[in-house]
């Protein structure tokens, strides 16, 4: 039983409620599905009942009997992943399924919207948590090639308080918030937008608590190979997102500028 993929299936048929439930189960996979029933409605804040409702959602007869499929699932899946090399090919297909279902997700028009936030703003803030951060540095450093005014988020509450105070309106937050979502991130970013910056979120399939304060919303699909935590969908994103960018731009004076800089700083003229 893959339950990620279950729940991605029925995620969009879900209540409030429901959702909160898969949150957790997701957040603390497997723990939080080994507890009680009762244990499981408290931390996601809904009643017993509502966490029935999702089971029988996912084609479970009872509680129990979801517990034992998790239980078999991940036991299963790290055991053939580390004994069976041959499962290596089927991590590899997963991940192109993950790069397709991605492309999928991103088409032309939602593309088109991200550039021209990021073309637009008056100065572009990055951020994201602890392996998509590396997406997030990755579209600062190609981005500010493209224009100017484009900064990553200092990771200190000190640091990010000074950013605050000169973050407004005509501002731009790209923030990449993926499962495990980061609280620390959620109270820069809703100062942030409180103080009037938008947000382009890129996310999961079940979504940031920060897609209710975002401007553009940008959904993923997330296929894990193994117990390898993708990073691939989020730098293939960006990478879209910059290629789009540079078209609307057209930055060569830019970057011929840069070259020579960069040749004089290193003291090659």
């Amino acid at each position: 039983m893959d339950l990620e993929a279950r729940l991605s299936g029925v995620y969009a048929e879900l209540t409030p409620g429901e959702r909160a439930v898969a949150r957790v189960i997701l957040d603390d996979f497997p723990y939080a599905a080994l507890g009680s029933l009762r244990a499981l409605a408290q931390r996601s804040g809904v009643s017993p009942p509502t966490v029935s409702r999702l089971v029988t959602r996912l084609g479970f007869a009872t509680y129990a009997e979801l517990q034992l499929a998790i239980q078999h699932n991940d036991r299963s899946r790290l055991r053939s992943f580390v004994a069976d090399p041959a499962d290596l090919a089927q991590a590899a297909l997963t991940l192109r399924k993950g790069l397709d279902g991605c492309l999928a997700a991103v088409p032309e028009p939602l593309l088109e919207t991200v550039a021209e936030q990021l073309t637009r703003a008056r100065a572009v803030w990055a951020l994201g948590g602890r392996l998509s951060e590396l997406a997030a540095e990755y579209l600062v450093r190609q981005l500010a090639s493209l224009r100017p005014g484009v900064r990553h988020v200092p990771a200190t509450a000190a640091e990010r308080a000074r950013v605050l105070l000169d973050i407004g309106a005509g501002d731009l937050l790209v923030a990449y918030d993926f499962r495990r979502y980061n609280t620390h991130n959620a109270l820069f970013v809703n100062a942030a937008v409180t103080r009037g910056a938008r947000l382009v979120l890129v996310t999961d399939a079940w979504e940031s608590p920060l897609a209710r304060r975002a401007d553009v919303l940008v959904r993923l699909p997330r296929e894990a190979a193994g117990p390898i935590d993708p990073i691939t969908l989020e730098v293939a994103v960006t990478e879209l997102v910059l290629v789009t960018v540079a078209a609307r731009l057209a930055p060569a004076e830019r970057l011929a500028e840069l070259e020579n800089v960069t040749r004089e700083l290193s003291g090659l003229e």
